[in-house]
């Protein structure tokens, strides 16, 4: 099913640090060392082997809270280690970035929960320790358990959290881009200048939600502002995305669900001066391969084994706010009195037809390996002619790699020791297939260059695009410039 496509495909792999991530339960599986996620070791091992393939980035998925709405308890969670416990994903950012050169770490972490100013200083440090290879994935949270943790009784609205995001995300381009002209470190030993003071300002912000004053505690990084990623495709998160994000990240099961959110985004970038082809859109999978297809259905049999239902269940309760615990084992969720249920429910089945009754089982068995994505199974040429298919119906530019432990031959087990899992699947694979209908690079664009530059393909290209509101900000050498408002 060759396409001809010309687009060069941006891949990640999707992450999270803890065990099983999007896959609960398989921490079980005897070839999983997800659950070593504690060890700094894993993760620079993870870095290097997706670098070594030329991987765009590594992308850290992150929730402040645990999955407390199924059966309202955090038990289900606890047992089956369903993103429980689950680690700080900056903090290992420059062990990996230490122990590589070009490949980019996207990190999640919420506008609701944090003072701007804290986070820009975070941000603008790890982006100095990378040489410029940090994404910052925006979120605006979704667990009210992290809510209560953090001294709120429950989230804010939805539509609040975006409009807070909205006023955050223009004080972090203040501190990033305005605070300091690009030539105000001097480091002039000779005269005992490290820093021209006239060329350091205040922000002076002051908003519905913030108060900034400023300036910036850091130093411009590499990319100033760390390549922007979103995930949201509400009206407010479309908004927000068709404005602020550089790339965007999208769960379905089928291409058609994305397609016309991808649309309406792409879209409503023009309103904004932005260049629709510049805000880029990786779909989630989980790709299965296996040399034949029956071995690729062997394993997916296998991964199914290990799975846990109770675990599914509580994903699905945070990501929906529906406590499926209510329904009977046996209940047909199409038919029960909930409106919300019914709809969540006659979305999943729109994409099976070949289900014919959905109980809570049914929603657990396809959740429980992949999350709310596709799962791809079958020889590198069947699942790079789905992955084709994605681009050609939805119009994404690339996919975010989600992991599963990887059968090995045990006479060779060694060799697979310290990260069994199947990105080397992917590498081995499925990367050469790709290569081979030219949707794939073969080395970066730009070697030790950021994230920017080779996200773009676009040596030099370190700070936002010029179409970018963030790049209005940019306070260059040699200029005067006002703050926008």
């Amino acid at each position: 099913m060759a396409l001809g496509s010309p687009k060069k495909l941006i891949l990640n792999g999707f992450v999270e640090m803890c065990s099983g991530h999007q896959s609960p339960g398989l921490w079980r599986h005897p070839d999983d060392e997800s659950w070593k996620f504690n060890d700094i070791d894993h993760w620079v091992e993870l870095a290097k082997l997706l670098e070594k393939a030329k991987f765009h980035g590594i992308f850290i998925a992150d929730v402040l809270g645990g999955y407390d709405v199924y059966g309202a308890s955090l038990d289900h969670a606890k047992t089956s280690g369903a993103q429980w416990p689950v680690n700080e994903p900056l903090a290992v950012i420059s062990a990996m970035a230490a122990a590589t050169e070009s490949i980019g770490f996207g990190v999640t972490v919420s506008t609701t929960y944090e003072q701007p100013y804290h986070l820009a200083r975070r941000l603008s440090t790890v982006d100095h320790l990378s040489k410029g290879r940090l994404g910052w994935n925006i979120v605006t949270s979704y667990l009210d358990s992290a809510a209560r943790n953090l001294g709120r009784t429950e989230q804010p609205k939805h539509d609040d959290r975006y409009a807070q995001a909205e006023e955050y995300i223009k004080v972090m381009y203040k501190l990033f881009e305005s605070s300091w002209r690009d030539d105000a470190v001097k480091l002039d030993r000779e005269k005992g200048i490290y820093t021209s003071p006239e060329l350091v300002r205040e922000i002076n912000h002051q908003g519905k939600f913030f108060t900034v004053p400023g300036p910036h505690i850091c130093q411009p990084s590499p990319q100033r502002t760390p390549l922007l990623l979103q995930a949201g495709t509400s009206k407010a998160g479309k908004e927000f995305a068709a404005q602020h994000a550089e790339a965007i990240f999208v769960s379905s099961h089928e291409p058609a669900v994305c397609s016309k959110n991808i649309a309406e985004i792409r879209d409503r970038a023009k309103t904004f001066g932005r260049d629709p082809s510049n805000i880029k859109v990786l779909a989630l999978v989980t790709p299965i391969l296996g040399r034949t297809e029956d071995e690729a259905r062997d394993k997916l049999k296998d991964f199914r084994q290990y799975a846990s239902h109770q675990g599914a269940l509580a994903l699905f309760g945070g990501w929906t706010g529906i406590d499926l615990d209510k329904y009977g084992d046996d209940e047909e969720l199409r038919h029960v009195e909930s409106n919300a249920v019914r709809s969540t429910v006659e979305a999943y089945a729109r994409f099976s037809p070949g289900t014919s009754k959905w109980t809570k089982d049914t929603i657990a068995e396809h959740v429980s390996i992949g999350g709310n994505g596709p799962i791809l199974v079958g020889t590198p040429l069947q699942v790079a002619d789905g992955l084709e298919t994605w681009i050609k119906e939805a119009d994404v530019d690339g996919f975010n790699f989600v992991s599963l432990p990887l059968t090995v031959d045990r006479a060779n087990y060694q060799a697979y020791a310290l990260f069994p899992q199947s990105f080397k699947d992917i590498i081995e694979l499925l990367l050469p297939e790709l290569q081979r209908r030219g949707l794939f690079w073969d080395d970066y664009a730009v070697p030790k260059g950021t994230y920017r530059e080779n996200f773009y393909l676009k040596q030099g290209q370190k700070g936002p695009l010029d179409d970018h509101i963030a790049s209005s900000y940019r306070w260059k050498a040699g200029m005067e410039h006002k703050i926008p408002e």
